[in-house]
C-alpha cells in the first residue's frame, strides 16, 4: 500500500511511497494539519542519488514499529532538496548550529506553530550502532521533550531563531583597513590553500575554489603557494583519478580518499558542468594536457548518450548504486563501474591487460572491495591498445561499441532498472528531472569548451538546452526552476536566475555578433531584480518575494558549496551586463552587492570564493570591441574578466577598442597592440 508520495513528481519522494510512514509533502495542508493536531513536524530532506538517504529509507523508514510511533506522534514531511534548496539551506544551517556539522539525509524536528527547529540530525540507524541511538529511541525522547519541557523548548528555539536571523542580516561589522587589492589577494591565497593537495580525508572537486585560484595566478601575488602548479594538479587529479569514469565518461561526485582513487559513484550534472568549464579554462591558460581534452570529450559523450532528454535538456543525476543481477534485493554501490580482475582477464587479451595495467591501477586484489576502480598512473596520451581495451570494457558495460551507441536510455527507477532488458550491465537509476540551475552550469561548461577546443557540436548541445528552458520554464510570465517530463514546477530561486543568466552570457560570448542571448539575459535579469533583490540590504534573496511565506527566515546565500554561490555569480553577471549594455544601473547593483557581503569576505574568505571572483570582475572588467574576425581568436584564450562586442564603425586605421571599466584606451592600430592592451587590462586592479 502506498502513501501520499506515490503521486509526487520527484523521484526522491516517490522512493518513499511504499514506506509505512504517513508521509506528506511540504504544503500548506500539511503544516495546517500539524498545527491543528499539535504534532511536532518531522522534516526529512534528501535527494535521489544520496546513498545514506537510500539506506535510511530501506531501514528506519520501512520499519513498522517506527512508522506506528511516527504516525501517532509526529507529522512526517518529506522534501527533495533539489526541489526546495531554500528550505534545505535554512534547516541545514540549523543543524550546523546544533551539531557543528551537516549532511544528508537532513532530519529536523520542528514546532508546528512557527516551524522553528528544536532538534536535528543526519542518518539515524534502525538500531543503536555507529555510536548513534536507534531511531525509535530518538523519536520517543523528542516527543517526551516536546510535551514536558515547554520552557526549555521555548528558550532553545529562541536561540536558534536569533542565530538564523542574525546570519540572514549579515552585519558588516567594523571595517578594517584592507584595500580591495589586498582583499582579493587574501581571497586568492585562501582558495589556493584549500585546493592544495592534502594527505587525509575525502577529495571533492571544489571548483569555485579552483576557479578563483586559477584566475588569481595572473596577478603573480607574492605567496607561499605555487598557484599555477596547484591549479594544474587539481586538473590532473580530476582527469586522471578514479573520480573520472575512464570507460564511459563523466565525473563522479567525490572520492573517499585523498588520492582521488575510489569515488562515491553518483554522477551529478552540476559537478560535470563545472569541471568541464574548469578543464577548458586550464587548457586555455596554457596547461595543454591531453588528459584534459580526453576527459572533456568523454564527459560530453556521456552527457549526449545518457543525460540528454529527447527535448534537449539535461537530466539531473545518476545514482551511485546499481544492481549486479536481476535477483538482487538491494543495489550495490559502484556495481556499474568496477571490474574484478577475472572479468578483465576474460574481456581482454593478455597484451591488452598488460597494457591496461601499465596505464591504470589494475591489480588482482583490486583497490575497492576486491575489485578495480580505474585510475590512470600517468598523464599524456593513451596508447591505441589502451583505448581499444577501454572500448571493450565499454561494450561489456553497455552492450555495444562506443561508436555505435548514440543513446543509452535512462532507467527512471529501480523497477525499470530490473526490467529494462539491458544488453550489458544493469545501469544505475537516472533522475530525469530538469533543474534550471544545474542545466545552466552544464551549458556554461559546454560553451567554454566549445570556444577553447573549437567544437561547434558543444555549442549546439548547449543551445538546445537553453532554448528548451526559454520555451518551457515561463508560466504566466514567471521563471520556474524544475521540469518533470514537460511540466514546469516550482518558482525559480536565486541560483536558477544567476546561473541561467551566466549561461546566456557565456553563449553570447561565443556568438559576439548576435544579440539574441544577451537580450534574453537582460529580460531575465529584470525579473530577478524585481522579485529577489534586497533593496534594504543589497544582494539577492534565495527566494522570490511572493514565494517566501513558508520560510522562517529569508536568506541571501553567499557561501559556495558543491555549486557556486548565487550572489557571487549574480554580481559578476551584473558587471558583465554593464559592459555589454552601457547601463550603469547594473554596476550600481554590483557595488551594493559587494558592499553587502564585504564583512563576510573579510572575516570568512574560505566561505565565498565566488564573491572574490565577482570582486575580480569589478576591479578588472574589460570590454573588447572589434570585428568578428579579430574577436574569434581571442575567445579561446584565457581572458577571465573580458567580454566581447562586435562593432563595425571602428575609428579609422584601428583594429579594436579596449575599455577598462568606465574608460577606454586609445584605439589599437594592430593586432599586437590590441592583444597587449587586453593582457594589460586583465591585471590592472
Amino acid at each position: 500500500m502506498t502513501n501520499r508520495l506515490a503521486e509526487a513528481k520527484s523521484l526522491y519522494l516517490r522512493k518513499h511511497a511504499e514506506n509505512p510512514i504517513d508521509w506528506w509533502s511540504w504544503c500548506d495542508e500539511a503544516l495546517a494539519t500539524a498545527r491543528a493536531q499539535n504534532k511536532p513536524i518531522f522534516l526529512s530532506i534528501g535527494y535521489s542519488s544520496c546513498h545514506w538517504c537510500t539506506v535510511m529509507e530501506g531501514e528506519a523508514f520501512s520499519d513498522p514499529a517506527i512508522a506506528e510511533y511516527m504516525n501517532a506522534n509526529f507529522l512526517p514531511i518529506k522534501v527533495d532538496r533539489e526541489e526546495r534548496p531554500d528550505l534545505d539551506s535554512i534547516y541545514m544551517q540549523a543543524l550546523q548550529m546544533m551539531s557543528g556539522q551537516g549532511g544528508w539525509p537532513l532530519n529536523v524536528f520542528l514546532s508546528p506553530e512557527d516551524l522553528v527547529p528544536f532538534y536535528a540530525g543526519t542518518y539515524f540507524p534502525l538500531e543503536p550502532r555507529y555510536g548513534r541511538p536507534g531511531f525509535l529511541q530518538v523519536l520517543q525522547a523528542l516527543r517526551r521533550y516536546y510535551d514536558t519541557e515547554k520552557a526549555d523548548l521555548s528558550q532553545r528555539k529562541a536561540v536558534i531563531v536569533e542565530s538564523l536571523l542574525t546570519s540572514a542580516v549579515l552585519q558588516n561589522g567594523a571595517k578594517n583597513e584592507v584595500s580591495e587589492a589586498e582583499l582579493l589577494r587574501q581571497g586568492w591565497e585562501t582558495s589556493t590553500s584549500i585546493i592544495t593537495p592534502n594527505q587525509s580525508g575525502n577529495s571533492f572537486p571544489m571548483i569555485p575554489y579552483a576557479e578563483l585560484a586559477l584566475r588569481g595566478t595572473r596577478f603573480l601575488f607574492p605567496s607561499q603557494y605555487d598557484g599555477q602548479q596547484i591549479c594544474t594538479q587539481r586538473g590532473l587529479n580530476l582527469a586522471l583519478g578514479g573520480i573520472y569514469d575512464h570507460v564511459g565518461g563523466g565525473f563522479h561526485r567525490y572520492t573517499v580518499d585523498p588520492t582521488w582513487t575510489v569515488p562515491h559513484f553518483e554522477k551529478m550534472l552540476y559537478d560535470n558542468g563545472q569541471i568541464v568549464e574548469y578543464l577548458a579554462n586550464l587548457w586555455s591558460y596554457g596547461a595543454k594536457e591531453p588528459a584534459f581534452a580526453r576527459s572533456v570529450a568523454g564527459t560530453v559523450e556521456w552527457l549526449r548518450r545518457e543525460m540528454t532528454a529527447p527535448e534537449g535538456y539535461f537530466y539531473a543525476a545518476q545514482d551511485a548504486d546499481s544492481f549486479s543481477s536481476l535477483t538482487d534485493v538491494e543495489p550495490e554501490e559502484g556495481a556499474f563501474y568496477i571490474w574484478s580482475y577475472s572479468e578483465l582477464e576474460q574481456l581482454l587479451t593478455p597484451e591488452e591487460l598488460t597494457e591496461l595495467q601499465q596505464q591504470f591501477t589494475v591489480t588482482p586484489n583490486g583497490n575497492f572491495e576486491g575489485k578495480n576502480v580505474l585510475q590512470r598512473r600517468h598523464s599524456g596520451e593513451l596508447s591505441a591498445m589502451t583505448e581499444m581495451a577501454l572500448a571493450k570494457l565499454f561494450a561489456a558495460r553497455y552492450g555495444d561499441k562506443p561508436e555505435s551507441l548514440i543513446i543509452f536510455p535512462p532507467a527512471a527507477n529501480n523497477q525499470e532498472a530490473k526490467t529494462g532488458g539491458w544488453p550489458g550491465r544493469i545501469p544505475p537509476v537516472t533522475d530525469t528531472k530538469m533543474i534550471v540551475a544545474w542545466n545552466s552550469l552544464m551549458v556554461s561548461g559546454l560553451a567554454r569548451a566549445a570556444g577553447v577546443f573549437q567544437q561547434p557540436l558543444y555549442l549546439e548541445i548547449a543551445a538546445r538546452a537553453v532554448k528548451f528552458i526559454l520555451e518551457h520554464q515561463f508560466v504566466d510570465g514567471r521563471f520556474h526552476r524544475l521540469n518533470y517530463q514537460g511540466q514546469p514546477a516550482v518558482l525559480a530561486q536565486s541560483e536558477d536566475y544567476a546561473f541561467f543568466i551566466k549561461a546566456l552570457l557565456d553563449l553570447q560570448g561565443c556568438y559576439p555578433d548576435q544579440r539574441y542571448w544577451l537580450e534574453k539575459a537582460i529580460a531575465l535579469q529584470a525579473e530577478f531584480d524585481e522579485f529577489l533583490w534586497s533593496v534594504e540590504l543589497g544582494g539577492y534573496y534565495n527566494t522570490a518575494s511572493d514565494a517566501s511565506q513558508d520560510l522562517i527566515v529569508r536568506e541571501r546565500s553567499y557561501a559556495d558549496n558543491a555549486t557556486p554561490s548565487a550572489n557571487g555569480v549574480a554580481i559578476a553577471n551584473l558587471i558583465r551586463l554593464s559592459l555589454l549594455t552601457d547601463n550603469l544601473h547594473y554596476l550600481d547593483l554590483a557595488e551594493q552587492g559587494l558592499k553587502a557581503f564585504g564583512g563576510v569576505m573579510r572575516s570568512a574568505p574560505q566561505a565565498c570564493p565566488s564573491l572574490f571572483t565577482a570582486l575580480d570582475w569589478y576591479r578588472n572588467a574589460t570590454l573588447i570591441r572589434s570585428t568578428t574576425e579579430q574577436i574569434i581568436p581571442l575567445i579561446s584564450q584565457y581572458l577571465p574578466v573580458s567580454v566581447f562586442s562586435v562593432i563595425s564603425n571602428l575609428p579609422a586605421g584601428s583594429v579594436g577598442l579596449v575599455c577598462q571599466g568606465l574608460q577606454c584606451l586609445e584605439p589599437a592600430e594592430s593586432e599586437e597592440q590590441l592583444l597587449q592592451q587586453v593582457q594589460q587590462s586583465q591585471t590592472r586592479g
